[in-house]
This record gives C-alpha cells, structure tokens and sequence, in this order.
C-alpha cells in the first residue's frame, strides 16, 4: 500500500531556497535537475517509507520518531503518522545540522 507524501510549508521553502541558490550561483539547468532530483527523492517516499534512518542529532537528544533519507549532501528529514510521510525538511548536510534540527522539529 503506498503512503501520501505531503511536503510541510517550510520543506518547500527548502526545496525553493536550494533552487534559487544553484539557480543565481550556478545554472538554470543545474537548478532545475536538483530541485527534480529532489522532489522525486520525496516521493519516492510514498513506496518505502521506513528505509530511511534516525538522524544521529535526534537520536543523541532521544527524539526518534523522525527518520531521513539523503541525497548528497542534501538531507530529508521527515516523519511517518499512520499512512502519511510529513517531510519537515530538506537542508544542505554540510550546516550546522544539530542547531537548525532542533530549533526547527521542536517549533513544528
């Protein structure tokens, strides 16, 4: 049985976040194969959702009920309520992961 995907607001900000950065930095057929890559590394979701893993920085705090899947050096992060994926969000790897995890799973 698949799952819904749903993308909260702040993962689609990610999502347009990363693609105005390689856009303006980079290229416009640059930014529109990530963001594509991406987005169908999302919905994929909707057919193994448990195959991501706990992130390291919630486990260390005990939170275990958000799980990730990458797609270097992007991380998504996201939940599974009943038969739905909540993707919360969608960040470059290479930041501060501990801060920006817990200040935004905690506010959501």
């Amino acid at each position: 049985m698949k799952y819904k995907v749903n993308l909260t607001f702040s993962a689609e900000e990610d999502l347009f976040e990363i693609y105005q950065y390689v856009f303006f930095n980079d290229s416009v057929e640059n930014a529109e194969k990530l963001y594509s890559k991406l987005h169908e590394k999302c919905i994929a979701l909707q057919n193994y959702p448990h195959r991501g893993h706990i992130p390291s920085e919630l486990s260390f705090l005990g939170i275990d009920d958000f799980l990730e899947i990458t797609y270097k050096p992007y991380r998504i992060i996201y939940q599974i309520i009943e038969k739905v994926v909540f993707i919360h969000c969608i960040l470059d790897g290479r930041r501060d992961m501990q801060k920006i995890l817990q200040e935004r799973l905690m506010r959501e």
